[in-house]
C-alpha cells in the first residue's frame, strides 16, 4: 500500500512526529504563565525603545515578547521534530541524548543536527567538531556530519578550517545541508521537498484526528500582569520593570 504523505518513512510515524511537535507547541503556550516570562529578565529598556519607535502599545508589545519566547521554545523542537523524522528511515535511529542526534544502525554514520547554520558560535563549533572526530576515530567504518537543516546552499563537503585559531579537519567529519542530508539517508533526491509540500497535509490530518480540549489554556502571563496593574496603578512595563529590578537603586519608586 502506497503512503500518503512521504515515501521514505511510514504514515503513521510521521504522524507521531506531527503530534510530538504539537504536544511541544501546547506545553509551551500553556506553560508561559508570569513566572515563567521572568525566568529571563526581561530587558524593559528596550521593549521602551520598541514600544516607542515602532508605535507599538505596550500590550500588544508584552504580548508580542510573550510570543517571543514561546518561539524560541519552539525552534529547539523544530530540531527535534527532523531528527524524529530522520530516525524513523529504516536503518537508521535517534540518539535520545546519547551524544548523537541520528545513527546508522550498523554505526557507519553519526550526525548532529542543527535547524539552522548560525545557531553556534566559535566554541560550540570547535566542541561539535571534536565531538565528531572522536566517533570517526572510535567507529573506523563511520562518516561523521554536522548537518545544516536550513542552510546557505546546498552542499556536502569535508569540515575543514579554522576554528578558534586552531586548524582542524578529518578524513571523515563532514558538514552536510539538510537537503541533501535527507537525500543521504532515504536515498530519494527530493526528500525534503517530499517533506515541505505533504507536511500541511498531515498536520490536518493529525489536527482532525483529536478532541479539541476546552482544557488547553493559553499563556496567562499578560492577563496575570493586567490584575496586577489594576491594582498597583503602574503601566504594564512599569509593572514589569518593578518586579524585574525593584532591587535597582531608584527602582523601588515605580
Amino acid at each position: 500500500m502506497k503512503n500518503k504523505y512521504v515515501d521514505f518513512i511510514s504514515d503513521e510515524h510521521f504522524l507521531d512526529c506531527v503530534e510530538n511537535l504539537h504536544k511541544a507547541y501546547l506545553k509551551a503556550k500553556n506553560n508561559l504563565n508570569k513566572k515563567n516570562f521572568y525566568s529571563n529578565k526581561v530587558d524593559t529598556i528596550k521593549l521602551t525603545f520598541d514600544s516607542t519607535f515602532n508605535e507599538i502599545d505596550e500590550e500588544s508589545l508584552i504580548q508580542a515578547e510573550i510570543l517571543r519566547q514561546i518561539d524560541k521554545s519552539i525552534n529547539n523542537s523544530i530540531g527535534t521534530f527532523h531528527e524524529q523524522i530522520l530516525g524513523g528511515i529504516e536503518g537508521f535511529e535517534i540518539g535520545n541524548l546519547s551524544g548523537f542526534d541520528v545513527k546508522a544502525t550498523n554505526e557507519t554514520l553519526f550526525a548532529d543536527i542543527k535547524n539552522k547554520h548560525n545557531t553556534m558560535n566559535s566554541s560550540s563549533a570547535e566542541a561539535l567538531f571534536q565531538k565528531l572526530s572522536r566517533y570517526a576515530d572510535t567507529y573506523k567504518k563511520s562518516k561523521c556530519y554536522w548537518v545544516q537543516i536550513l542552510a546557505k546552499s546546498s552542499f556536502c563537503e569535508l569540515w575543514k578550517g579554522e576554528i578558534n585559531g586552531k586548524e582542524y579537519s578529518h578524513s571523515r567529519v563532514y558538514k552536510i545541508s539538510g537537503d541533501q542530508f535527507y537525500a543521504l539517508l532515504s536515498g530519494k533526491q527530493n526528500a525534503l521537498f517530499q517533506l515541505y509540500k505533504n507536511l500541511p497535509i498531515a498536520v490536518k490530518d493529525y489536527l482532525n484526528s483529536i478532541e479539541k480540549s476546552d482544557l488547553v489554556k493559553e499563556n496567562s502571563a499578560l492577563d496575570e500582569l493586567k490584575v496586577q496593574t489594576q491594582t498597583s496603578k503602574r503601566t504594564i512595563l512599569d509593572q514589569i520593570t518593578f518586579e524585574n529590578y525593584s532591587y535597582y537603586l531608584g527602582f523601588d519608586k515605580l
